[in-house]
């Protein structure tokens, strides 16, 4: 099988989804593919089991037994995909519809070069409500400020013709990326010695990491696969729509304050504790003064900022804290096969 799909279900926030992403996911598929599930849902009979039973009993579902967040439940199919000799991985979010030649075109992609490590589709809005495609883009991939802030490119700007090239962008989001599996293997993460042999699809291996339960795990991943050399380009002919409930709207502090209004306090949590993993983990990496200037100084005011208006999220610090042990393990395993500056020709200014 030389593809995996793969996708998460929980409860109701992914059940209503499930009667459009399925068929429509079935539509674009043109290989041998097998298509795994890992349900998070809290009982192993719900709405998402019920209706993959009955609809589509050949996809391969298993009940987590617990919510397992992001990382681990797709590290869980990612494993069993290598130990089955699949070539690529494509990870997906179930709030989502495909045009037909969708994966075919990540493919394709993907073998124009054997140094890509992760496809990312152009991703326009679903409006879910009224079951409408729209024009409006939700995500070409993910970019990189000077001050290590990420965000989904062109997200919120309309679609047009000049954006159908086929390129490199810094890395990919979640929602939906086709992953090279010998990239991530390069790229995993094992408790063991460095200097021990790989396990290829161990029962420890990490490809996402797995002290993020959910958020930022995309920025890691495409991260890791950058420093080792690794590629990461857009399909803009591979076309997907989400249905994100709330888009992010500016890049300036004030609009990025603003966003913030619309998140739970728990993803808040979610996202400032593992951005804070992430940058622990490239604190003695060689970047240029300026990267270092910028980034230091958006921490500054981030800190201040949660100080401020949102002093509950000061208690993942101390989380933060327990678990240095665990990202100074990680820290060691980073690789670093690339000239810096190759790496911050993707990073710009706001």
């Amino acid at each position: 099988m030389r593809l995996y799909v793969g996708f998460i279900t929980y409860g109701k926030s992914t059940s209503k989804y499930l009667s459009y992403f399925l068929p429509s996911l079935k539509a674009s598929i043109s290989q041998e593919v097998k298509i795994v599930v890992v349900d998070n849902s809290d009982e192993e009979v719900n709405e998402n089991s019920i209706y993959i039973k009955n609809n589509f009993p050949e996809i391969d579902l298993s009940w987590a037994g617990k919510n397992l967040g992001f990382a681990k439940a797709f590290n869980k199919m990612i494993r069993r995909s290598i130990n089955d000799g699949a070539r690529y991985f494509l990870a997906l979010n179930p709030d989502m519809i495909f045009e037909p030649n969708f994966i075919e075109a990540m493919v394709r992609v993907m073998e124009s070069d054997k140094k890509i490590g992760a496809v990312a589709p152009k991703i326009l809005k679903w409006d879910f409500t009224n079951n409408r495609k729209t024009d409006q883009i939700d995500s070409l991939g993910l970019s990189l400020t000077r001050e290590h802030r990420f965000f989904d490119e062109h997200q919120g700007e309309p679609d047009n013709p000049g954006l159908n090239t086929v390129h490199e962008v810094f890395g990919f989001t979640g929602a939906a990326a086709l992953l090279n599996l010998a990239a991530l293997e390069d790229v995993a993460y094992q408790e063991k010695s460095p200097l021990a042999p790989p396990c290829r699809g161990g029962e420890s291996t990490e490809y996402f990491d797995e002290l993020m339960f959910m958020y930022k795990e995309d920025c890691d991943l495409s991260y890791r696969l950058r420093l080792a050399g690794w590629k990461i380009v857009l399909a803009p002919q591979a076309l997907a729509y989400h249905n994100r409930a709330v888009a992010a709207k500016g890049k300036t502090n004030l609009q990025i304050a603003l966003n913030r209004r619309h998140k739970s306090r728990l993803v808040k949590k979610w996202s400032f504790l593992n951005q804070w993993i992430l940058l622990l983990k490239l604190k003695n990496f060689p970047f240029s003064f300026g990267v270092k200037l910028a980034t230091g100084w958006y921490q500054i005011k981030s800190l201040l900022f949660v100080s401020l208006f949102e002093p509950f999220l000061l208690k993942e610090l101390v989380k933060l804290w327990r678990l240095r042990p665990e990202i100074k393990k990680r820290r060691e395993r980073l690789r670093l096969d690339i000239e810096i500056k190759e790496l911050e020709k993707f990073m710009y200014d706001i």
